[in-house]
């Protein structure tokens, strides 16, 4: 089929050629594709015949079959298939050909008739174009015809609408023009403003309203002197506050029509206080970039959030909840508001992606790592912070974190609040329309703003001509109506607003007087952790106050009756939580606060009375027999003020007028002249400053009322009923109380007995306790829980539970009563909502002798064998009990350590003595002495000159002689023995008998003892009251950074320079023969030291307060030491035990330095003045040494001989040749009889006596004399307490010195006789 000719070969007959296809087929088949690609190409349509007729034998032959030559070969089969269809298409085409030449002839028919059809076609059309044309010329005439009609008929409608716009926009034109004025200086100094404004947001938030006035006071003034154009009322409110925005966050949220308006119509109105500094806080907080930390201690900013953010469901969690950070996790992948409450000073770590914003995208969604999960990160969420404490330390991390803002309660604030509290209950109709014109006038400012922005949106989005824009012609009628509607509200609003104001006016002597009220109250926790008040509370007493003040006709004496309800109602409430030492302290804060609102109290007069002062000018002391040097030195301190002038050159020609003032039993009622109530305070405090608390009673009563130096009782059935289920009560104890037998009782009596669990708290006892009041709360029991300050760690669990307290699921009968002792780890919460009561032994001996009393029975008292000696040593062992808990209050002349003795000790006692005297014939004195001073009393007792004054005092009540029935336990023979034929009533009315106020004479001690009492009570009083100062104070015209400035600038100036330490050494070197140069030099360093403190610190303070240098939390302390004229602890950490205030110090200071000068200057003195010592211990080791060294004798073997000289320090004036003399010591409880050369009972007044030079004789293997002297200890201070040192003695003791004395040495002992290195002024 190829054409290819075969090859000849031989047949099978010889001689005969035969066609071979073979050999030219495999040379086709040499090259697969070009064989492939020629049967691809075969010419089927012009196969030749002779190729038919070649191939037709195969065809015919049966073998050449597909399906035979596939058993063969399957390519063969392919060939075999091909050439069959190559033959059988050739006979197909013969056919098919003449039936395709007749298609192709009609085909060419077709094109010719379709070409005539075309030409029809295309005449057709010219004719409909020409046609169309026509009626396109009549469409466009009979359009233009239409245009003019319609455009006269739109000229005459945009003249009537023209005319429209502009009577409306005429209205808006000067309106307009004073804006466009007002937005060119605008522009103008925008750059300045918000300048000043966004560092009032970055910087100022922290900082209270007056700091925050002052710098931007500061910034205004750099503008004006760099020429930056700037508003004249520049500030953050003006800048970046919306008025209508702001009023909507102030208006209360009282009213349902409010609610309406405010659903529909804007922003929910929250209930911020309308004070400037609160306004600031809201604009900050709308402002900042950062998450907002609120220092909030009255919870008005999380109150303020809490109605902020309501209507966006606001999460509300705390970091000691369990679900925190699933609740947080919730509302930032959903993008909703989440509050955290009641942090502390730190913050959980876990917190910082958050507070940082550390957003990532993931997968195009934008994500934050929140511990280990990664949570989706939605663009609505905000974070607030909140925490209640009044005056936090943060660090600078979490500032730079988080935006901090300072929502401590303003005076101004809270008066506005109260100001409304009080309209409110007394006109409610005022109040009603004042509401109304706050929501009004927000609603009006509202929808006027709403209009012109309206308005502006329409002519800036209208296109083409402003006259055919319908909607904006309708708005501006609808403006000009609503304008001239507003306008006329506006005025008549104004104008009301002004009449309400007027009667506000009337009740603002209420609200002030309650601001001053909630401050004091508010200040307290300075003094106690537990003295903690809400603003809930006070608003409850004070609301409750003007409701049941009484009523009148007249409204000033309205207003006078309301202040004097709500001052002692309040008195009243707070009393029941102070303990007894701090009620005087608090009344006389609110007398003397009142005063100063009304300008009546020189503020220089009133620091110079907490705190002393400094004197200018040192002059001699006119009358040294009978002032002492502390009285004079405040005299001259208070000639320095103002309206005392000249005071010590009137006192001085005054003597024998105050010689009676100072001799008198009550000279705070001794005097009339011009001075006033309190500036008499102040001359009493000079003179007498025992007598300051009398002064200051008398003061409350003249200021205030008789009624508020009354003592207040606690009653508990008064206390429940103001109680709820969700207030827990708090028995606030004192050492040695337990309210627990009260309680019982009171449950008998409200039949709770049953109903009342109690446990004690302490380690592991938290679950019993969590169970214990889950169950009270359903089934409506009692539940005691007693010494919370034990369970520190469990408080925040408690705190979390009393929350969580619903009050209408909760059983109305359930109460909880919780007792501790003060503690900073008590819940503030717990305190500021519950109904606290303190709990106080006690006071007095006859007290504490009836409490005793009322325990036994008759039965008791006749129970031991030996009747008649039990009984009168079971009153022996009363008064002693009595006596060790009431000489307490003598401070170190009682005992050097307070002790906490308790009606435990004396039980065991009595139990001893019943014992005792049931076992044995003989009554065993010396054992009961024993068990009763050295184990059961002795036991608490941990310094060793107290265990012997404690045995000192048993000796008077442990004897024989108390048998006998005219036995007295005090000279004048009050305390004494009564006859035991009496019963227990018969004890009880002997006790009830008794003076209320204890005579030192039953404790051994001198009638001065009462005077220390009185001036340690007063002094203590001051302290607390100077505790609850404000910080930011101005005097006089001075601030207190000029004072604390002024103060250290004196200070520097007096302080010496440090001494030269290595000339020390080279002129007295160390020498085996003379200890004291060793003592001298390592005086000097220790000095050194302590100078060096001083001036360097006394510099950084001057530098911080320029701004030089950070103002650390360790310079802000000594400022505020520096201002109460009290040492900072700075220096007190590197310094000699001292108790003097800040002048004094100083001056002792230098004197010691004098001292040690002289020393260096002189050679060693011939009398040392022990007081100048800053380490005492060393110099007397120094002294027994030199004789050791000296005689060759072992140092152990030698101990001090003492001898009191005759001779002035002036009159010795060489050293002795063994030993050496000291002076500079004071006696307290005795004095020095010169003339006699023996102890001698103290004058009258005569606190302190300055006690004659003492020589110290060292003696090897010296034996104490066992009679006419008395061993009398020294201490560097009055306190006589330290701590416990390694020798077995409190570190503020030196030695103890014999003294001739012709009494008893327990005579001594009782009296608290001690030697004083150093005094407290």
């Amino acid at each position: 089929m190829h054409g290819k000719k075969p090859k000849k070969v031989a047949g099978e007959k010889i001689g005969t050629k035969v066609d071979d296809y073979w050999e030219p087929g495999r040379a086709l088949l040499q090259d697969p594709v070009q064989f492939l690609n020629s049967l691809y190409d075969y010419d089927k349509d012009n196969i030749p015949e002779s190729v038919i007729k070649a191939i037709q034998p195969y065809i015919d032959n049966d073998e050449f079959q597909p399906a035979a030559i596939a058993k063969v070969s399957k390519a063969c089969t392919s060939i075999c298939q091909w050439v069959r269809a190559m033959h059988k298409y050739h006979f197909v085409a013969k056919v098919v050909e003449p039936k395709r030449q007749a298609l192709r002839e009609a085909e060419e028919d077709l094109r010719a008739t379709q070409l005539i059809l075309d030409e029809a076609k295309q005449r057709l059309k010219e004719v409909e174009d020409g046609i169309a044309m026509l009626q396109a010329k009549y469409e466009a005439c009979k359009a233009n015809k239409e245009e003019l009609e319609r455009k006269c008929e739109q000229c005459l409608e945009r003249l009537a609408r023209a005319d429209v716009l502009i009577n409306s926009l005429a209205d808006e034109k000067v309106r307009w023009q004073d804006t466009v004025e007002n937005l060119d200086d605008k522009i103008n100094n925008s750059s300045a403003d918000v300048l000043v404004a966004a560092g009032f947001v970055a910087y100022l938030g922290p900082f209270t309203g007056d700091y925050r006035a002052a710098l931007s006071t500061e910034w205004m003034e750099e503008l004006v002197k760099n020429n930056i154009p700037h508003s004249e009322d520049a500030s953050l409110i003006n800048t970046l506050g919306d008025p209508v925005e702001i009023r909507s966050w102030q208006a209360s949220f009282k009213k349902t029509q409010t609610k309406q308006y405010l659903r529909k119509k804007g922003p929910l109105i929250a209930g911020l206080p309308n004070d400037a500094l609160s306004v600031e806080n809201g604009v900050i907080t709308r402002f900042s970039l950062r998450w907002n930390h609120y220092i909030d201690p009255q919870g008005q900013a999380n109150k303020w959030i809490k109605n902020l953010e309501r209507a966006n469901s606001l999460e509300v969690s705390k970091l000691s909840d369990r679900d925190f950070l699933s609740t947080l996790e919730n509302t930032i992948s959903f993008g909703k508001p989440f509050l955290l409450e009641n942090v502390g000073e730190e913050l959980d770590p876990v917190l910082e992606p958050v507070l940082l914003k550390e957003t990532f995208k993931q997968q195009g969604s934008t994500v934050l790592k929140l511990g280990d999960t990664v949570i989706p990160y939605h663009d609505d969420f905000k974070m607030y912070i909140t925490t209640k404490l009044p005056n936090p330390h943060y660090s600078p991390e979490v500032s730079t974190k988080l935006t901090l803002i300072n929502f401590t309660l303003s005076p101004s604030g809270l008066e506005d609040q109260l100001l409304g509290e009080v309209v409110a209950a007394e006109r409610p109709d005022l109040e009603e329309d004042r509401n109304q014109l706050i929501v009004s006038n927000a609603q009006m400012r509202q929808e006027l703003k709403e209009i012109e922005d309206q308005i502006l949106y329409r002519l800036s989005t209208s296109e083409g001509n402003p006259v055919d824009d319908l909607e904006l012609i309708k708005v501006l009628e609808a403006s000009k109506l609503k304008a001239g509607e507003i306008q006329a509200k506006v005025a008549v609003a104004e104008q009301t607003e002004k009449d309400i104001n007027i009667t506000r006016m009337q009740y603002v002597p209420v609200a002030v007087r309650s601001q001053i009220l909630y401050f004091c109250v508010s200040d307290l926790s300075n003094v106690d952790p537990m003295y903690q008040y809400s603003l809930e509370w006070f608003l409850n007493i004070f609301l409750l106050g003007i409701r049941n003040s009484e009523k009148a006709d007249e409204l000033t004496e309205r207003v006078v009756n309301i202040n004097n309800y709500i001052t002692f109602s309040l008195y009243c409430n707070v009393c029941r939580s102070l303990f007894e030492k701090h009620k005087l302290m608090f009344a006389f804060l609110v007398s003397a606060r009142i005063l100063m609102n009304e300008g009546r109290i020189d503020m220089d007069e009133w620091r110079y009375l907490l705190s002393g002062g400094a004197i200018k000018e040192m002059k001699d002391n006119p009358a040294p027999a009978w002032l002492n040097e502390r009285a004079w030195g405040d005299i001259l301190a208070l000639s320095s003020l103002k309206n005392f002038s000249g005071f010590d050159n009137d006192f001085a020609a005054s003597l024998e007028g105050f010689r009676t003032i100072f001799d008198s039993l009550s000279p705070h009622r001794q005097w009339e002249d011009e001075l006033d109530a309190f500036q008499k305070l102040l001359v009493l405090r000079c003179l007498r400053g025992d007598k300051v608390t009398n002064a200051m009673q008398d003061f409350v009563v003249l200021n205030l009322d008789q009624r508020f130096i009354e003592p207040q009782t606690t009653d508990l059935s008064v206390v429940f009923k103001e109680s709820t289920a969700t207030t827990p009560l708090v028995f606030v104890l004192s050492p040695g109380t337990d309210p627990a037998a009260d309680l019982y009782k009171f449950a008998e009596e409200m039949k709770f007995t049953q109903k009342l669990s109690a446990i004690s708290l302490g380690q592991g006892q938290g679950p019993r306790a969590e169970a214990m009041l889950q169950s009270a709360m359903e089934q409506g029991n009692w539940v005691f829980f007693q010494n919370c300050h034990l369970a520190p760690s469990w408080m925040p669990s408690l705190e979390r539970l009393i929350e969580a307290i619903d009050p209408s699921k909760v059983h109305p009968d359930f109460r909880l009563w919780l007792t501790s002792l003060p503690s900073n780890h008590f819940p503030v919460s717990i305190l500021q909502n519950g109904s606290k009561m303190t709990i106080e032994p006690p006071r007095g001996v006859k007290a504490n002798l009836l409490k005793s009393y009322i325990s036994f029975s008759d039965d008791f008292l006749n129970s031991c064998s030996k009747v008649t000696e039990f009984k009168s040593l079971l009153l022996s062992l009363c008064f002693f009990h009595g006596n060790m808990l009431e000489r307490r209050k003598f401070g170190p002349l009682g005992f050097n350590i307070p002790y906490e003795f308790t009606d435990g000790d004396l039980r065991i006692c009595i139990s001893q003595l019943h014992m005792f005297l049931n076992e044995y014939a003989e009554i065993p004195y010396k054992v009961l002495k024993y068990t009763a001073g050295e184990i059961n009393y002795g036991g608490r007792v941990t310094d060793d000159w107290d265990r012997r004054c404690i045995m000192s005092i048993l000796e008077d009540f442990y004897k024989p002689e108390v048998l006998s029935p005219d036995f007295a336990y005090s000279e004048s023979g009050i305390y004494k023995q009564i006859s035991t034929s009496s019963d227990l009533n018969g004890y009880l009315q002997y006790v009830k008998g008794l003076p209320l106020n204890d005579s030192p004479e039953l404790f051994g001690l001198h009638d001065n003892a009462d005077i220390t009492f009185a001036q340690n009570e007063t002094f203590a009083l001051l302290g607390a009251i100077s505790q609850l100062q404000p910080k930011t104070i101005t005097l006089g015209g001075r601030s207190r950074e000029e004072i604390v400035e002024e103060t250290s600038k004196d200070i520097l100036a007096k302080l010496p320079d440090p001494m030269n330490v290595q000339e020390v050494i080279n002129k007295y070197p160390l020498l085996y023969e003379e200890s004291m140069n060793t003592v001298l030099v390592q005086e000097v360093i220790r000095y050194n030291k302590l100078l060096e403190e001083v001036a360097s610190s006394l510099k950084d303070l001057l530098k911080a307060l320029k701004g030089l240098v950070v103002m650390s939390s360790r310079l802000e302390l000594m400022a505020s030491s520096l201002y109460n004229n009290t040492v900072p602890e700075i220096w007190n950490a590197k310094a000699y035990p001292s108790l003097k205030p800040l002048a004094s110090w100083v001056n002792d200071l230098v004197q010691r330095i004098e001292f040690l000068q002289n020393w260096i200057s002189h050679g060693i003195p011939s009398v040392f003045w022990i007081s100048g010592f800053f380490f005492p211990q060393a110099f007397l080791t120094g002294t027994l040494q030199n004789f050791a060294r000296k005689s060759v004798i072992s140092i152990d073997t030698i101990s001090f001989s003492f001898k009191v000289m005759q001779e002035s320090v002036k009159e010795l004036t060489r050293q002795p040749n063994v030993g050496c003399y000291i002076h500079g010591l004071f006696l307290e409880g005795a004095r020095w009889d010169a003339a006699e050369g023996k102890l001698a009972e103290s004058r009258p007044k005569e606190l302190y006596t300055e006690m004659a030079v003492i020589w110290l004789v060292p003696i090897p293997n010296r034996k104490p004399p066992e009679y006419g002297s008395y061993l009398c200890p020294i201490y560097k201070t009055l306190t006589r307490a330290g701590t416990l040192s390694t020798t077995g003695h409190s570190t503020n003791y030196v030695i103890a010195v014999e003294i001739p004395t012709d009494k008893p040495e327990k005579h001594w002992i009782k009296r608290g006789t001690a030697l004083i290195c150093a005094l407290d002024f």
